[in-house]
């Protein structure tokens, strides 16, 4: 499993556009229902967005970005945001049933 943490502060103006945006990939997901992957985002009372994904494959790839909603997602994050998205893998620490583990 790799897990990755993509942070990131989406503008005032922007932030309801964004969860709209990450709100629509979940939905595809839903609907897809693609096997080896995981995904949570949280949404900060500052609007912050915070993405966890993890991945099955042993390259760490994703089918999340083939998803048509994602790309649409994709187009103009940079525009959103107040502060770039920043990724990083992730390892976890601590969970008490909030993640599945294998």
């Amino acid at each position: 499993m790799r897990r990755t943490l993509i942070r990131y502060k989406a503008k005032p103006e922007m932030a309801e556009k964004n969860a709209a945006l990450v709100s629509a990939v979940f939905a595809e997901l839903k609907a897809a229902k693609p096997d080896g992957v995981r995904y949570l985002t949280l949404r900060l009372e500052d609007d912050t967005f915070i993405h966890v994904v993890e991945t099955a494959a042993e390259d760490g790839s994703s089918p999340i970005p083939k998803l048509a909603a994602f790309q649409a997602f994709q187009d103009g994050i940079r525009d959103r945001c107040a502060e770039p998205p920043l990724v990083r893998s992730a390892v976890i620490v601590g969970n008490y049933r909030m993640l599945d583990e294998p």
